[in-house]
């Protein structure tokens, strides 16, 4: 493919916005797995007024045409200044990748993205991720191609050698657990868990949004507390996210999957759960209409949502290691007791970097079922590669 066979457009207004979202529906035409994110989910990724990271970066987006007119991939570069400044060398970030099968069209992506970034001064370039928290649209992936629970990443399988043929090498490797919740949990753990949580010092509160004000702010401080020493480029949670984030999402929220715990009165550890309403998304073609929101409201009521999505668990430091997340199992298990049309759990993502969440996950039964990368390529092709760090 030579270059004067491809047309590279920057999205800059409404028409070209339209076919940076249509790239993905062109590429997964014929995928049956699937679930095309809602449109509007993107658009605010790269909207000012609706993402805070702008507050401390930029983005740009790009789609590619051929010849023809006809879309054949895009790609995003973006930075954020408050995570360059924890680094030995400044990193930027590319994402929301979509391409056709071809190396040569996605080497001119990467070389796009490539090019921006260190105009702006950055030295590598970590993907795909997001522009955003990490718990959405973050890494490749390349193994467990069946259907991607909401705002995880989902890609074809030959995504992998467009990566790594151009350069990309291995940052870190993340897992997605799956747990059957029709197994029983062993009975060793179960015992721990029980003993853990029926300590008096603890209390274990879900979350209700008749105390969202507290709850909130109770969140947001155990989560801060949780991973600033944990990771190196940490981003500190606004208390407004977590709001805006449970204001937007009522329809479908279970207060019970949400969960604090405190000791003493102290918030001292958080688990946060979501019903995977890519169940219903699926329909939609990336589009909340009134009609489909009619839809999705009468299949939260009529049960039709069947997997759970586990997003995060925190414990401040000096709490882990006491059997709390144990404790936040005995808690769900219980929860999922009262709700028999859930069946099946399904936590996106743990990192390699993170062995006390994955033996957690492994010891209550669950399998490590999707599994992605997170990349890094370093644009001094002679610079010493190191992987994010691993605890021994």
């Amino acid at each position: 493919m030579k270059q004067n066979d491809i047309c590279l457009i920057e999205v800059t207004d409404k028409k070209t916005e339209i076919s940076f979202l249509n790239v993905a529906r062109v590429i997964y035409k014929n995928d049956k797995n699937w679930v095309c994110p809602l449109d509007n989910d993107i658009k605010n990724v790269f909207n000012p007024l609706k993402n805070n990271y702008y507050k401390h970066g930029e983005a740009i987006r790009w789609v590619l045409k051929n010849k023809s007119g006809s879309l054949i991939g895009r790609i995003a570069a973006f930075i954020d200044y408050n995570s360059t400044r924890t680094t030995d060398e400044p990193i930027g970030g590319c994402g929301f990748f979509e391409c056709i099968n071809n190396q040569e069209a996605a080497n001119f992506l990467f070389d796009t993205a490539k090019s921006w970034l260190t105009e702006k001064g950055m030295k590598g370039m970590d993907g795909p991720i997001n522009f955003g928290e990490t718990d959405k649209y973050w890494g490749l992936l390349v193994g467990g191609f069946t259907q991607p629970a909401v705002e995880v990443a989902y890609n074809p399988p030959y995504y992998q050698l467009l990566f790594e043929n151009y350069g990309f090498k291995v940052y870190f490797n993340q897992e997605g657990f799956h747990y059957d919740l029709k197994k029983e949990i062993p009975e060793r753990f179960w015992k721990i868990a029980a003993w853990v949580a029926k300590k008096p010092e603890y209390k274990f509160v879900h979350f209700s949004y008749k105390e969202i004000e507290k709850q909130v702010k109770d969140f947001t401080e155990v989560f801060n507390g949780a991973w600033q020493d944990f990771k190196k480029d940490f981003e500190p949670l606004q208390s407004v996210y977590v709001m805006n984030f449970l204001i937007k999402a009522k329809v479908v929220i279970e207060e019970k999957f949400i969960w604090i715990a405190y000791q003493n009165e102290k918030p001292v550890a958080i688990y946060l759960m979501v019903p995977d309403v890519n169940i219903i998304f699926k329909d939609f073609n990336g589009k909340l209409n009134l009609w489909n929101k009619l839809k999705l409201v009468y299949r939260v009521k009529t049960k039709q949502l069947t997997r759970a999505k586990g997003i995060l668990m925190g414990i401040i430091p000096k709490y882990q290691g006491l059997g709390i997340e144990s404790a936040f199992i005995y808690q769900l298990h219980g929860v999922f007791k009262e709700m028999p049309h859930y069946t099946e759990l399904e936590f996106s993502w743990v990192g390699d970097f993170n062995p006390i969440m994955r033996k957690l996950w492994t010891a209550i039964g669950a399998e490590p079922a999707k599994h992605y990368i997170t990349y890094r390529y370093l644009f001094n092709r002679d610079a010493e590669f190191k992987r994010y760090p691993i605890p021994e």
